[in-house]
């Protein structure tokens, strides 16, 4: 059947820097697919801590992207660009973008896009790109964790934080995981954190050099930063790896750089977003070798909070802001 496309499509736009109320259903043209692009009709985005960042004006999307928010969907291909050569108009998909997941509608490059996993719905299918591509890149690649290796993560009942556990424990790791309430370190040592702690009561810092015989975690996921850095440093063992993702804390630290050289450590970060999809295309040819194989067997699943209808972009992004959630926020977009 030949799907007959709208010449217009509702989409999230941001009326203007600020709070959760700027973002705004607007009508915009129907994207058209360039070279080795798709045209996806989007049946859920995920919503992530950059897509607040872009809305406060903080975050500006990379030249090129569309000014749409939204990092990560799922939904059906309607259209080819020239150039493509695995995808074919019906197929479901999820894919990492750099715009425009907010909308009925939007461009997808060939190389961004993954089979949507067996056994996982599209709304589950659209929270996987932006936190697995996060995490593979920045703890297997980055940080270079190992089987047996102790990870800490900061944030564990984020989104990044739910997948980071679980991929972690799947590839033999060990994990300590922080978070802000009893019921987030219930939820982390649920999905198989082997420490959780409330940050707010106890002190990483002796949680981890206790649980490590004082030797200390190898690598450290850090959405933090600021006041952290020099504690993180002081928990890493010899060799450790230290990456930072972002900056929730504050983005300046103090740190004695001497207590890096001593323990031979590795303070390195990343973004995601303005890397080229070149880049971006290797990290997901990496998932879809080795983990996506885990998600279709069921070992692996994105641990969903909450979904709103595409219009209520706004109260998601309040719930996103106030942290009261557990794993992913999505939104779902209307049948038409």
């Amino acid at each position: 059947m030949v799907r007959i496309l709208p010449a217009t499509m509702t989409a999230i736009a941001i009326a203007q820097p600020g709070g959760p109320d700027v973002l705004v259903p607007e009508v915009r043209p129907l994207p058209v697919p360039g070279d080795r692009q798709l045209l996806v009709k989007v049946a859920a985005a995920g919503v992530n801590r950059p897509d607040v960042a872009q809305r406060q004006g903080v975050y500006p999307p990379p030249p090129g992207a569309p000014d749409i928010p939204g990092l990560e969907l799922a939904g059906e291909v309607v259209a080819l660009g020239p150039g493509i050569t695995r995808w074919k108009a019906g197929d479901r998909l999820t894919a990492l973008v750099a715009g425009g997941g907010y909308a009925e509608y939007a461009l997808v490059d060939e190389d961004l896009a993954l089979p949507v996993p067996a056994g996982l719905s599209m709304i589950e299918a659209a929270c996987l790109p932006e936190t697995f591509f996060t995490v593979w890149t920045n703890v297997f690649e980055r940080g270079a964790l190992r089987h047996g290796e102790w990870l800490l993560i900061h944030g564990g009942s984020s989104g990044i934080g739910t997948t980071a556990i679980q991929l972690a424990k799947a590839f033999g790791a060990r994990v300590i995981a922080t978070a802000g309430s009893d019921d987030k370190v219930t939820a982390c040592r649920a999905l198989g954190a082997d420490i959780a702690l409330n940050y707010r009561s106890e002190d990483f810092v002796a949680v981890a050099r206790e649980a490590t015989g004082k030797r200390g975690v190898d690598v450290i996921l850090d959405m933090v930063a600021g006041e952290y850095i020099p504690r993180d440093i002081d928990c890493a063992a010899t060799g450790g790896r230290i990456v930072v993702i972002a900056t929730l804390g504050g983005a300046l630290s103090t740190i004695d750089i001497r207590r890096i050289m001593m323990k031979r450590l590795t303070l390195t970060g990343s973004t995601l977003r303005p890397r080229s999809v070149a880049e971006k295309a290797a990290i997901a040819r990496a998932l879809e070798a080795k983990v996506w194989p885990l998600l279709g067997a069921g070992k692996l699943k994105p641990q969903m909070f909450a979904t709103f209808p595409l219009s209520e972009a706004a109260q998601a992004h309040a719930l996103m802001e106030s942290s009261a959630h557990i794993g992913k926020i999505a939104l779902v977009t209307p049948e038409r």
